[in-house]
């Protein structure tokens, strides 16, 4: 049985990786191609018979552990310098926008037609609000820098303010001037955790000479993501900080102190931990989207009762979406359609209590959003693709120059 399981998991991690390979071309998210093979495999087991442990205990986990690597590869890709100043902004505010009036949209549908309190509609609202960093930033690396960068930041900073905004509302049970306060205090506190770490670890990524210096390393963040966040602090602001920090230590240079942390040496050692990151990135998304799509049931699919929320849930994403866009003056096409939900979706749906759930809001209502906004992501892909211009090679360039020289 040990060794059928370790044939599985390989076999299916390395489908996985040929649905990456592929995705280029394909244009179908990679995340998508795992839901349905997830459930194919649930199917399979179904009709032979097999029993499977359970699997629901170990989502949560590998989620998180998921979020944290996904939030530091993207950070890790994101260098800043003077002409990154219009992209971040257009990225804050548009992640912003998105982010709160979908919430208090949302909410307020569900507190009229539910006749549920404000505060529980909010709750409710918010991970339908958060655009997925997990299937956003693979998805977009094939597309032009400028819109790639802008999903890198977005996402990211969705990400993050999702869950602040997700943790204040379900925290406090009054909004006043002391849990505003509370908040503030909050954020300067990770702040500081956040240089004090990043100084330690960045230290301790140039001066460890022992052959096995990554992991720790990792273990290291990861260890610092979950005690912070054991205190309810923001802790994905770490994790942003941390790989901004490292990619973009070269701008600190003109700071005599910052000769201890030997920029130059350090600038190598963390293009060998971004090679780790990227990898180990890989390995857990595919996992814990393989798993949940095993979880899916067929019948939270294809629920009729919920087909109605989850399309007018998805309607009102992409009727702000395009707002957005505009407002920020962004081209429609692709960055429309790129607005996928899923790990924070599923994370924050599963943190909400008993006595703050919606009936509205299930199981079936989250998957059924999830697919239709990768579905809604591949054709957005699809479409970019048709309007993209040609482009010739450098070679072919340089020969058809020639001739228009020679022929004038």
């Amino acid at each position: 049985m040990d060794i059928t399981i370790i044939i599985t998991f390989c076999v299916l991690l390395l489908i996985a990786y040929i649905f990456d390979l592929t995705s280029s071309k394909s244009k179908i998210p990679t995340v998508l191609l795992l839901l349905v093979l997830g459930w194919l495999v649930h199917e399979l087991t179904n009709l032979i018979d097999i029993t499977i442990p359970d699997f629901n205990p170990v989502l949560p986990v590998l989620g998180t552990i998921g979020l944290v690597l996904i939030v530091l590869e993207g950070s890790l890709e994101l260098e800043l310098n003077s002409s990154k100043t219009g992209i971040i902004r257009k990225s804050f505010i548009g992640a912003s926008l998105h982010l709160f009036f979908l919430a208090f949209s949302l909410a307020f549908v569900f507190n009229y037609f539910g006749d549920y309190s404000f505060k529980t509609s909010l709750t409710n609202a918010i991970p339908f609000c958060v655009v997925s960093s997990a299937i956003a930033i693979p998805t977009v690396r094939y597309l032009k820098s400028s819109n790639k960068e802008f999903i890198i930041y977005e996402s990211s900073l969705s990400d993050i303010m999702g869950v602040l905004f997700f943790n204040f509302i379900t925290l406090n049970n009054n909004f006043d001037l002391k849990s505003f306060g509370m908040f503030g205090v909050q954020l300067l506190s990770i702040t500081i955790i956040s240089l004090v770490s990043i100084a330690v670890i960045s230290f301790l990524l140039n001066r460890i000479e022992h052959h096995i210096k990554f992991v720790p390393i990792i273990l290291l963040i990861m260890l610092i993501y979950a005690v912070t966040e054991k205190f309810h602090l923001p802790a994905l602001i770490f994790i942003l900080l941390f790989g901004l920090v490292l990619v973009n230590i070269e701008l600190l240079k003109r700071f005599k102190w910052i000769e201890i942390f030997r920029p130059d040496e350090l600038g190598q050692e963390v293009q060998r931990f971004k090679e780790l990151v990227v990898e180990g990135t890989f390995l857990v998304r595919s996992l814990f989207f393989l798993l949940f799509g095993y979880l899916i049931e067929t019948a939270d699919v294809i629920n009729v009762s919920t087909l109605k929320w989850s399309v007018g849930i998805s309607f009102f994403i992409y009727v702000f979406r395009a707002v957005q866009l505009k407002i920020s003056g962004l081209p429609m096409i692709p960055l429309l359609f790129i607005a996928p939900r899923g790990l924070i979706t599923i994370l924050l749906f599963l943190s909400i209590t008993e006595s703050q759930r919606i009936l509205q809001i299930d199981r079936s209502l989250i998957i059924q959003v999830i697919v239709i906004t990768a579905v809604m992501m591949t054709v957005g892909l699809m479409m970019d693709k048709k309007n993209r211009p040609i482009t010739l090679p450098v070679t072919l360039k340089k020969t058809l120059a020639v001739k228009k020289r020679a022929h004038k």
